[in-house]
């Protein structure tokens, strides 16, 4: 019984220095003879180039700067290649190994480098973010977390309609496609977050493609992935576009404004250019300065031109008015008292506020005198009956002298007054600013609706 029980310890004892002895060192994976090994010759089969299997999953994009033309991305970045050269641990059982990432600096990989990235972060919370597979087919899978900061060229030409096109560009640098090639793999070569959101723009569409360049040392393999970013509108219709509507609508209000009020029109229209400016300045300043014109810039300029025109209005209303400055003509002086008057005024007991003018004070005492003189000479006569002749008759001449009397002189006619030259250039005036309360706001819109129709497409 004892000696049973001492060979199974013995045998557990010699399983566990086997398994001990068995673990994997990287001389394991070399060939018998190490010196065949070339870590900087591509693991070429039958003379063909070694292909690169590539796989990239996209989990963020942001930071997206049109000043600098940059973006920002988190991506893991998978290669996956055979190496035929390799061997197998003589114990493997599973469908892959996990190997240590340290032996990449003796095995040979790819060279692979990302060629429009301005800067490359490796993470190392809370491990370094990276991991090496071996499978059973001497397949190596070898996968990275990075964090890279891209170029990305970018066309303002109809800002804000625009759709950019930024791209991920993975490049061989120094093997070309005689000896290496990348491709896509075969299964999942993209993966992107779908929840994926930026303030200003919208990921509509992401693909693949092949960007391999001719250089003056050879074909160097290389692929990209592509990524259709859209502007969003919204904000820029609510910050840019109706804001400097609203402001060249109000550079119109001086058409309703009297001609005569030239501080408060004059005020008006250089507010509202000044204004403009500012906001056409504001839409420009997360720009960089390009030598090309803008749709932005296009509108902005065409709503500047409409202001401005909006205050050369009041300069042709001022010029059409005339100069209001001229000094006026002195008023003649009043002429001297006639005694007659004021002692008609102390006979009447009228003060010289409600008193009559002379001139009728005169013409109605004449008016008086006379008809009290023709009264008095007419009741003096006979009775016309012992007239023989009626024309000889002093009653019949009293009344004819009544009816001859001259006739009061008529009153104007309302419709025939005679407008002064200052009346004329007024209302000249006042047909240039009803004219220009129609022609303005029907060009605006006309020119509005142009704009819109042309980029309907883009929005």
């Amino acid at each position: 019984m004892m000696i049973i029980i001492v060979l199974v310890i013995t045998a557990i004892i010699s399983q566990t220095k086997a398994d001990y002895q068995t673990s994997l060192t990287f001389n394991d994976l070399l060939p018998e003879d190490p010196k065949t090994y070339d870590k900087m010759r591509p693991p070429k089969k039958d003379g063909q180039a070694t292909t690169v299997f590539f796989h990239v999953t996209v989990m963020g994009l942001d930071s997206i700067d049109e000043t600098s033309m940059t973006y920002a991305a988190d991506i893991f970045f998978a290669q996956t290649w055979k190496d035929h050269r390799l061997r197998l641990p003589e114990n493997m059982t599973s469908e892959y190994r996990l190997l240590e990432v340290e032996w990449l600096k003796n095995m040979w990989r790819p060279d692979s480098f990302f060629k429009n990235a301005k800067s490359v972060t490796f993470q190392t919370m809370t491990i370094p973010n990276h991991y090496m597979w071996l499978y059973k087919d001497k397949t190596i899978l070898y996968m990275v977390k990075l964090t890279l900061r891209l170029s990305c060229a970018m066309n303002f030409v109809i800002y804000p309609h625009d759709t950019q096109e930024c791209k991920l560009q993975m490049e061989s640098l120094s093997h070309t496609t005689e000896d290496m090639k990348f491709d896509w793999d075969p299964e999942v070569p993209l993966v992107v977050d779908e929840n994926i959101e930026l303030p200003q723009l919208a990921l509509i569409k992401n693909y693949t493609a092949d960007c391999t360049q001719v250089y003056s040392t050879g074909n160097f393999t290389c692929l990209e992935v592509v990524f259709v970013l859209k502007r969003r509108l919204g904000y820029y219709l609510f910050h840019t576009y109706i804001p400097t509507c609203l402001i060249v609508i109000m550079s119109w209000v001086s058409f309703w404004i009297k001609p005569e009020a030239a501080p408060a029109r004059v005020t008006l229209g250089v507010t509202s250019l000044l204004t403009l400016s500012t906001q056409h300045a504001k839409s420009q300043a997360s720009l960089p300065p390009v030598s090309y014109l803008k749709a932005v810039d296009a509108f902005m300029s065409v709503c500047t031109v409409f202001v401005f025109m909006a205050l050369m209005e009041y300069c042709l209303v001022n010029i059409v008015l005339g100069d209001s400055s001229l000094p006026k003509p002195i008023p003649k002086p009043p002429p001297p008292e006639n005694k007659f008057d004021k002692f008609f005024e102390l006979a009447t007991g009228k003060t010289a506020k409600n008193s009559i003018p002379s001139a009728k004070v005169g013409l109605i005492i004449e008016q008086k005198s006379f008809s009290s003189r023709r009264e008095t000479r007419c009741s003096q006569q006979e009775d016309p009956t012992d007239s023989p002749h009626p024309f000889l008759n002093p009653r019949r001449s009293c009344q004819i002298d009544a009816l001859s009397l001259p006739p009061a002189p008529p009153a104007p006619a309302r419709g025939a007054t005679k407008l002064t030259p200052a009346q004329v250039r007024l209302r000249r005036a006042i047909h240039v600013d009803k004219f220009s309360r129609v022609a303005f706001p029907l060009t605006f819109t006309l020119l509005n609706c142009t704009y819109w129709y042309m980029f309907y497409e883009y929005i």
